[in-house]
């Protein structure tokens, strides 16, 4: 059965899955309906285009980090962690952006996996996070395609340019989830990878 986690919660992956390894981590989110009028008569549908894209950050145990997989690097040289490829809409049922992970691939000096979502040239688009809404990110066993937990991300993220969604990491010989949903002002992920050394995300 899966878990509904809420802002700050913490569940062992493996805890009701043992011998869990390939994990699949979906993400999701839609554009806002934005009205008629003009807006309406602009975007077509009434929703604004709006690219976002699902990252992780692989972090050492001082959160320092170690490699990035995003649209533009699909997969660590392993294939520990697989990006399955960049939705340019959000539109749609299900999972907007999948990453794969397996966990015993996973290289001993990689602590934590930090995923996060940012708008694409954003900046240029004047778009923030306050025109999506339904985020949220999911963990199921690749195995037999199961829910373990589903994380909605349901606070007001107005103003917001990125979201810092959640974290998996190490705790002894099992892995963990922290569901996090933090809003920030990062412009894309180079100033999201700045912001890290200066915040750790701990467990």
């Amino acid at each position: 059965m899966s878990i509904n986690l809420k802002k700050g919660q913490k569940i062992d992956l493996r805890k009701s899955n043992p011998g869990l390894s390939t994990i699949r981590v979906g993400l999701g989110w839609d554009p806002v309906e934005q009205g008629g009028g003009f807006l309406k008569a602009l975007f077509g549908s009434g929703k604004a285009d709006i690219d976002c894209d699902a990252s992780v950050f692989l972090l050492d145990e001082n959160s320092n980090p170690i490699d990035l997989i995003y649209f533009g690097n699909l997969r660590t040289r392993n294939d520990s962690i697989i990006h399955t490829g960049d939705n340019l809409t959000g539109e749609g049922e299900g999972d907007d952006e999948v990453i794969l992970v397996d966990l015993d691939k996973i290289p001993t000096n990689v602590n934590k996996l930090l995923f996060v979502v940012n708008i694409y040239d954003c900046v240029r688009r004047n778009q923030n996070f306050g025109m999506i809404k339904n985020a949220y990110i999911r963990m199921l066993d690749a195995k037999n395609n199961s829910e373990i937990a589903r994380y909605n991300l349901s606070d007001d993220y107005r103003g917001k340019t990125a979201l810092v969604v959640g974290l998996i990491y190490r705790y002894d010989k099992t892995w963990k989830f922290s569901a996090i949903g933090e809003g920030t002002n990062d412009t894309g992920l180079n100033d999201m990878k700045k912001n890290l050394e200066r915040k750790a995300y701990g467990v």
